[in-house]
């Protein structure tokens, strides 16, 4: 049997038929309209305003925060730079340690008028620490108060890194002479393979 393409089939030549198709037509696009300008797809004109001043705002507080985030890390990389200048330039190495500091010591009595007696050091490792380390230095000396004064000024105003952890004079028998007993402690640098 053959369908029944009778009920399907629609006179166009009619002119009814064909305003009432083109009506359906228009109202339909009218009703879209009507949709689109209430409900718009992005939102409305006051929505779209407020997100583009949520993002605005938004986006300012960003290019801020990296602002700051770049002072940030020029800061910590100055740090960086600075810390490792001043780890090479007051942190000798171990191996070179111990003849420099009493080397130096020896010369820094010398020149303030106190007599060297001997030295002994002893290095610990610096808890927290892989490539640090720490030298006891003590030395013994004799001289004067005076020269001890000095002996302790230029010790201070020393290149080295060199901390006065004790210090006793103890007056002899000869007028205005002091034996001398000090402990330094000197910090150290570890190198790879010592």
């Amino acid at each position: 049997m053959r369908p029944n393409l009778k009920l399907l089939a629609l006179d166009w030549r009619d002119p009814r038929v064909f305003m009432r198709v083109i009506l359906g037509v228009l109202v339909a696009g009218n009703l879209i309209a009507l949709y689109m300008l209430l409900f718009p797809p992005g939102g409305s004109l006051t929505e779209l305003e407020q997100r583009y001043v949520t993002d605005r705002q938004r986006s300012t507080a960003q290019a801020a925060n990296l602002e700051r985030m770049k002072v940030l890390a020029a800061k910590v990389q100055e740090s960086r730079v600075a810390g490792d200048k001043f780890f090479s330039s007051y942190f000798m190495e171990r191996r070179k340690a111990a003849s420099t500091i009493v080397g130096e010591l020896s010369n820094l009595a010398k020149q303030a008028g106190i007599h060297p007696r001997e030295h002994s050091f002893a290095l610990e490792p610096v808890e927290g620490s892989e490539d640090l380390s720490m030298m006891t230095v003590n030395g013994s000396y004799e001289g004067t108060y005076a020269d001890l004064i000095q002996f302790v000024y230029r010790v201070d105003r020393s290149p080295r890194f060199l901390i006065i952890e004790s210090l006793t004079a103890a007056p002899q028998q000869s007028a205005g002479l002091l034996n001398i007993s000090i402990r330094f402690h000197v910090f150290v640098r570890e190198t790879p393979g010592t």
